[in-house]
């Protein structure tokens, strides 16, 4: 998966929480001021990464994202892991909190997270 910009991944964000839109909704609901032509220009790119689909709806065309917000975040957390931690995604998750100012109730959250992946993965084990 190609490397998204800012203005790539605002659109991608704004295509999984809304749906499918028009280009004027999607600059609607950008969390910063984006020029129409910008954000078409963006939309081209997006299409050619096999990131975003479009129909036509009479004159209009509609953008929905093609491809999911876990397949693109797993996508960056790998480029990332390779490049801070030699490809460790535990190395990566390790540096993320270390560097992170966590509050108590984070950090009992994240316990709670790792307990259910440890348990599934005894599930799994005991399954084969």
């Amino acid at each position: 998966m190609a490397q998204l910009n800012r203005n790539e991944l605002e659109t991608m964000r704004v295509l999984w929480e809304k749906g499918s839109l028009k280009p004027a909704e999607i600059q609607h609901d950008f969390a910063w001021p984006i020029e129409n032509a910008t954000l078409r220009s963006v939309l081209r790119v997006l299409m050619d990464k096999g990131l975003v689909t479009r129909r036509k709806v009479g004159k209009a065309y509609y953008y929905r994202a093609k491809a999911s917000r876990r397949s693109v975040l797993r996508n960056m957390a790998q480029r990332m892991a390779h490049v801070f931690t030699g490809g460790s995604a535990a190395d990566l998750i390790a540096q993320l909190i270390k560097a992170e100012n966590l509050s108590k109730k984070e950090i009992e959250e994240l316990r709670r997270i790792a307990a259910e992946k440890v348990s599934a993965t005894k599930s799994a084990g005991r399954g084969r």
